[in-house]
Formats: C-alpha cells, structure tokens, sequence
C-alpha cells in the first residue's frame, strides 16, 4: 500500500484487512529460490516486484512510524518490530490479490482512478481539485503522478476483490442474539485467598534445612567480577580555557548554520471536533455536520469559544476549551493547517473537514517567524564551537602520555619519570563504580574485558579521555553462607511462606471438593457480580478467569488458582444477565463489527489459499 492519501479511496473492508490481517502475513515464509533476479526484492508467480518499490514503501513506513512517534524512534525500533519483513509481505499481498483480480475479472479502468484522485479532498481547494496542488502533496511524498495512479489503481483492484470476497459474510441475528448473551453474562463468586507473606512467622529456620537450601540456591549468590585500577583521566574541561576563537569564526558558524537559529511562524488555536470516521454511515456524517453548523452559527451569534468547546467538542482539548496551543507548519494534517495558516488572529473558520471528522478553529495568537541575532546566540556558538576544538587538545594530551607510557614500559616506570598522576582504585564490581569513576562508563567495559596487568587503548569517556590499567581481578565465587546469610534467610523464609500458603490453599481445596462446596468457616469473601475479562477490588482477572472456564454445572474448580504469591479456591454461587438492556446503536455496532470480523476470516482464508498455491521469492540478500 502507498501512504494516507491512497488510504483515504479504500473502503472500510480494506482498512480492516490492513489491521487485522496484514499480522498474518509477517509470519509468512519465503519460498524456494525461483528466480535470480538481484534487481527484484520478490517474485510472485512469476511477476516481480522491483526492489524500488519495496524501498518507496519501506520509506513511507518509516516516514509514518516516525511522524506517530513524534520523530522521537528508539534506536533498533524499526529492526525489533521487524518492518522490512512487514513491508514486503504487504506487497506479496498485493500482488497476490491483484493476479486474482485478473483470473476472475475485475478491472478498474484510469477514468474512474482519476475521478477517485479529484475527488480527494488532501487534493482539493475550496472544493475544487487543482492540479499543482495535487503535484506539490505528491512530491513533499516523494510521490510521481505516474507512480501514485498505478498504485491507487492496483489498491482499488484489490479493494474490489476483497468487497467481492467480503461479500459473502453473514451474521444472522441469532449470531449477535448470542454475542451479546456471551458478553452480558455475569457470575457471583465466594473465595478464600492465601497470601505467601502471611505465612512468614510459620516459617521456622532450621541449620541444616538453611545449609541444603543454600547448596541448591549458591549460584543464585555468586558474586561478581571485580577489578582495582589504575588510571589516567584526561577531562574535556582542563583544556577549555586553551581554546581561542576569532570573531570571523563565530560569524561564519552562524552564517553557515543560519537555519538553526531560524525560528518559524507559530499559531495558537483552538478547535471544536465533531468526529467522524470512515466507517461511519452517510446519515451519521451528515447529522454530525448539521450539528458543526449548528454550533459555527452560535459561534457566530457571539457564543464563547472554550464555552461551546466544552459542552460540543468530541475531542482531547475538550476539556481544556479546545485549547491546541501554539504550533508550527507539518504539525498538524493538512487541511487543518491550511486553514488555520491562512487565518488572521481572532479569525473563526467555516467548517473545516480532516480525516477525523468536522472542525470549527478560532486562531489567537500568531508568533511571526524571527530570525534571532548573533550578539543574542554568540555565547552560545563559542560554547559549541570550544566543545569542538578542545577535543583535539585533549586528544592530542591523552595520545601524547600513551606513547610516553609505551615508550616507558609500564604504567609504574611512566610515573617515575615524571609522567601525569596516576588515580587508583580498589577492587570494585562493574554495577558499583567509585563516584570518581561516574562518567567513565566507556572505560569500564573496555576495562572490565581486560587480564591483570594488561594496559586499555585510549578510551573516550563521556567528559574527555582516558586510560587505564588492570592492576587486580577477582573473579566472581560463591559467598560463604556466614556472609550472606541475612539475605539467604529473607529469601528462604520468603519461598518456604509462599510453599505453606500454597499448600493452605490445596487443603481448602480438598475439603471443598471433598463436601462438593466452599466451606469457609465465616473468612470467606463473597464477590459482586462480575463480568467476563475483568477483576473487581482484590479479585484477580485470573480468578474471574478461571471461573467462567468451568464447564456445565461446574461450581468448584478442581485446581487452585495462583496470582503471584496468592493462591484462590472459590465456588461459584450464581450466573446471570446483566439486567442492563444493550442500547440499540450498540447492537448495530457490534453487528457492524461481527460483519467485518467474519469478512476478515473469509478474506485471510483466501489469501492463505492464494499464498498456499503461489510460487514466492523473497531476495534475501536485499531483505535479510
């Protein structure tokens, strides 16, 4: 698939095959070798699929995760989530799904693509498509003309295929009779709970039992590896006062560097969202908008903004009277920003149509793009370009005392003939470094990969160099039990507690099981009425759980349920309807959603048969 603009001339059936069953399709594997191509990044029956294609995609995936992710990504997101591998299943989906467009006949011809494409509203300007409108969104997309109608034209040959398949679902009313009964069932429990800590005082600690337990556990408390040092540090700011610099440098970083202190043009608006979304009907739609008209007229009468916003508004800033603060260009969709860049301070919008439905916008304020003065960021720039230049003085320092350490023989000799002091250390492990030693994580790892009495490389740490030398290890052993042995009670006493609350709760199970019903002696908890997939209070979801998966007129379970350190037997005392009647729009909407659910099924179901008798290739040197 393209990005959002193509998106926007999917059906509903689409969007949902993209979310529920594109998963499917990661796990998909590559076929036997059928071909050599090394320009194609797969083949599907025969028909390639050319690696820029893949390359276009995986961009605009990236581009999208990032814009979602405020362009914050984590480094190895993209790798985690494996997003290569999705973007190419994508495709070979695709490109199945079209080559069974073509055995059965469907077709969309280029008039009704372009008719599709004018009637985007991303490509349109007071209601009218405009052509350079449609190239400029095309290009920030890095989109060609040719490339977006092919693409659109092969997403709506695939769309006819899946409304076609989807087509063939049905859920009868008995179906969501039975869904809803599923849904509205509720029980009523009674239940005993055995919490491990509870136990702590019956734990009795005895030496022998103590030293057997420690016997199995020891390699629980193996300590670890420990290194004394000997170092020299090399800090960025004991050079700094030997950095210079000319005003003809500070003036030219700023001119080179001219954009970083551009700041531009900023908005402050409010806005009252009226939702609507794809899958909502035309009646919806159009109630929804009456109702923007209706308040854009209050607007207009003289009614407050954050007023109305508050009683009206169906989005997040609701509550704070539609308040969106200040924001530049690229941060919000396009026909939202186009209106509110084009508005003047105190300026109310007519009705604005995004992809989330229907906006009325009221700008406030506007921050004039400013260009700030180098006498306002000249401190600034000597900072950064003295951060710049000591680092060769400090390199050139560190690298000096290393050839003058080789030169010498040994770190000890160095010192002799006068070399830079020396810092020492004692044994230490790798999680404790002394506080002298805080920045220095760098020289750690190399340090701690080191023998005794073997000399590190020059080492960049996070505030200068350094270097250092191994002067002893310890290497990791098992602690006498004398050593560690309030640990090893706390942690002895903490199993053998949760042990006696287990075997507490497996007694109460036996007298239950054995009477055919919960005896709690006056200390058990009865429960409200609960419902599927949910807790209440202390009840677990695992408890609730448990009790909906007994069969029949089953009242006990024959199993204790174990939360943690907390151990459950419960008997069931009643089932029931929620008495709450389900209002009728929810019952279109979850037959709304039973619908799509089942066409999901169909539609997987037939890709994995088109995937089954497909002939695929994935170039894994280009995918890996």
């Amino acid at each position: 698939m393209l990005n959002i603009l193509r998106k926007r001339a999917q059906s509903v059936v689409i969007q949902a095959l993209v979310l529920l069953i594109a998963v499917v399709f990661i796990f998909w594997g590559v076929g036997s070798n059928l071909d050599n191509n090394r320009n194609a990044a797969a083949v599907v029956n025969d028909v390639e699929i050319p690696f820029q294609e893949f390359q276009q995609s995986y961009d605009r995936a990236v581009d999208t995760y990032r814009q979602q992710l405020g362009g914050q990504v984590p480094e190895g997101f993209f790798e985690g989530i494996g997003l290569k591998k999705q973007v190419i299943n994508q495709l070979i989906q695709s490109e199945l799904l079209r080559q069974s467009a073509d055995k059965i006949g469907l077709a969309v011809s280029r008039e009704e693509t372009q008719r599709r494409i004018q009637d985007m509203p991303v490509f349109q300007e007071n209601g009218q498509f405009v052509m350079s409108r449609y190239k400029d969104v095309l290009g920030q997309n890095r989109l060609t003309p040719t490339s977006f109608e092919a693409g659109l034209q092969s997403d709506l040959i695939t769309g006819r295929v899946v409304e076609l398949i989807g087509s063939f679902a049905d859920v009868p009313p008995a179906a969501v009779q039975a869904w809803i009964d599923f849904a509205k069932t509720e029980l009523k429990l009674v239940y005993l709970s055995f919490k491990g800590s509870d136990y702590l005082d019956e734990v009795n600690v005895e030496a022998d039992k103590l030293a057997s337990w420690y016997e199995k556990k020891q390699q629980d408390y193996v300590t670890d590896p420990q290194i004394a040092l000997q170092y020299l540090y090399f800090p960025f700011a004991a050079d700094m006062g030997k950095v210079t610099l000319e005003d003809e440098q500070v003036e030219q970083f700023y001119n080179d560097n001219i954009d970083r202190y551009s700041v531009k043009e900023k908005r402050r608006a409010r806005h009252i969202l009226f939702k609507v979304s794809d899958t909502d009907s035309a009646e919806v739609k159009e109630e929804k908008r009456l109702k923007a008209e209706h308040v854009l007229q209050l607007l207009r009468d003289g009614g407050d903004f954050a007023t109305l916003a508050k009683e009206y508004s169906e989005g997040p800033s609701r509550e704070s009277g539609g308040e969106l603060g200040f924001f530049e260009r690229g941060s919000m969709v396009p026909a939202f920003e186009e209106a509110v860049f084009s508005m003047e301070p105190g300026d109310l919008s007519d009705l604005v149509e995004t992809s989330f439905g229907y906006h009325l916008i009221l700008v406030e304020d506007v921050q004039p793009a400013i260009t700030k003065k180098m006498e306002d960021v000249r401190a600034e720039i000597e900072g950064l370009l003295k951060k710049q230049r000591v680092r060769g003085l400090t390199f050139q320092n560190v690298s000096n005392a290393y050839e003058d350490i080789i030169r010498a023989g040994s770190l000890e000799k160095y010192m002799e003939q006068g070399g830079k002091a020396v810092q020492t250390t004692d044994l230490f492990a790798r999680k404790l470094p002394p506080d002298s030693l805080a920045k220095a994580g760098a020289l750690l790892d190399v340090a701690f990969g080191l023998s005794k009495g073997e000399l590190s490389s020059l080492v960049e740490v996070e505030d200068g160099y350094a270097i250092g030398y191994v002067k002893d290890i310890k290497k990791p052993e098992v602690p006498p039990l004398a050593t560690v042995k309030d640990k090893v009670v706390s942690d002895y006493k903490h199993e053998q507690s949760i042990t006696l609350a287990h075997a507490a709760a497996d007694k109460a199970l036996a007298i239950a099981l054995e009477a055919g019903k919960l005896m709690p002696e006056g200390k058990g908890l009865e429960s409200g009425y609960l419902k599927r997939g949910g807790g209440d209070g202390d009840i677990p979801p695992q408890l609730v759980e448990a009790a909906f998966a007994l069969k029949g007129g089953e009242k006990l379970s024959s199993e204790v349920v174990a939360v943690g350190d907390m151990f459950y037997v419960f008997e069931v005392l009643e089932h029931r309807q929620d008495p709450t009647a389900m209002e009728a729009d929810q019952k279109k909407q979850l037959a709304e959603q039973l619908l799509v659910n089942q066409q999901n099924r169909l539609v997987a179901s037939w890709v994995e048969r088109l995937r089954a008798d497909a002939k695929i290739w994935v170039n894994d040197q280009l995918i890996p």
